[in-house]
């Protein structure tokens, strides 16, 4: 008898999952984003054009189960890179498994893709904190206690993006989100991640906050990097955002947002060791990044909808401390960027 009804209910199952593959739109869809900007460093009296971004992507269903994604970017930083390649497997609206080359989900700021952001250029938070891809699986369950929660937690090679072929590893980097969707406008983002870079293990933990009202939107981030066996100072990074929408009846832009930022954060190791000043396993962590903070001022006038065509202009002010070795794409400077998403 058990027998007959779980076959029943598998038929029942496998003609429903047939009528969903017979309604499912497959055809692919193409995107991308294209980001061109001109910056200008006030302190030494130098500009310089950029493209920073030229991203295209296709992705699509096959069936009601069955999504998948492919990005590459032509041009990060001059440089051709793969970006996505991934398939997600989802047996129920609220239940998914993703298999393949994805960014891995940690923090706010540095999960948005580049048309999203709401600056030219990402925080240190973004940038040298969770500015992670890798090769791997992730799952993903929203909950509904009320209000949606949205869970993420993935395994991880701990190879990158171009060092798969021969990589074989005893241990797995992690990473883990969650997202708490509160019906006042406020999300609130609690994460946890371990990358091993080179020999050293480096847990990182971070918390935010991002509130939505009307045309406001404020958002707070904070970061601790530890590093294993005390090969570095802890590391602490903050980035306090803010943006006020304004829509205009004007021809060319139908919105423009005004924008504010400080972020900070203290020196920073990427975990890898050196001597010399080239990667070597006989070396030791150094600071890649000297402690700094920086505030950076602005508006985006929107030539469409929000972050599909933008013209963004800011101006960023950098602080030091009286040792820091200043790179020399990060000093005082005014970025003026076109950003394109199609």
């Amino acid at each position: 008898m058990r027998l007959i009804v779980l076959m029943a209910a598998l038929g029942t199952w496998g003609a429903t999952l047939t009528a969903q593959e017979g309604t499912t739109d497959r055809t692919p869809k193409i995107g991308g984003t294209l980001r061109s900007k001109y910056e200008y460093q006030t302190a030494e009296g130098k500009g310089r054009f950029q493209v920073r971004t030229a991203r295209v992507n296709i992705r699509g269903n096959l069936s009601a189960m069955v999504a998948y994604k492919a990005e590459i970017d032509l041009c990060d930083e001059g440089q051709i890179k793969m970006l996505d390649a991934y398939t997600t497997l989802s047996p129920t609206p609220s239940l998914g498994l993703t298999i393949g080359q994805m960014r891995v989900p940690f923090t706010i700021d540095a999960h948005r893709s580049p048309h999203s952001q709401y600056f030219a250029n990402r925080s240190f938070i973004a940038k040298q904190g969770g500015n992670i891809r890798d090769v791997g699986a992730k799952l993903e369950w929203t909950l509904h206690p009320g209000f949606p929660v949205r869970v993420e937690a993935g395994a991880y090679n701990g190879s990158g993006l171009t060092g798969q072929k021969d990589f074989w590893t005893s241990s797995v980097n992690f990473s883990a989100k969650a997202q708490l969707l509160l019906p006042i406008g406020l999300n609130v983002v609690l994460s946890a991640q371990k990358i091993k870079p080179d020999a050293v293990t480096v847990m990182m933990y971070d918390v935010g906050l991002n509130y939505h009202h009307r045309r406001w939107m404020a958002e707070a981030e904070y970061l601790y990097k530890h590093y294993g066996c005390g090969a570095f100072a802890p590391v602490h990074a903050v980035d306090v955002m803010g943006c006020y929408d304004i829509p205009l009846r004007h021809k060319l832009f139908t919105q423009m947002s005004l924008l504010a930022r400080y972020d900070y954060m203290s020196d920073h190791s990427d975990g890898r060791r050196y001597a010399d000043g080239a990667v070597s396993s006989q070396g030791s962590l150094i600071i890649n990044d000297y402690r700094r903070s920086r505030v950076t001022a602005g508006f985006t006038l929107s030539m469409n909808k929000p972050f599909v065509s933008d013209l963004r202009i800011n101006y960023e002010k950098y602080m030091y401390g009286h040792n820091a070795i200043v790179k020399p794409s990060e000093g005082d400077k005014i970025v003026v960027e076109v950003v394109t998403h199609f």
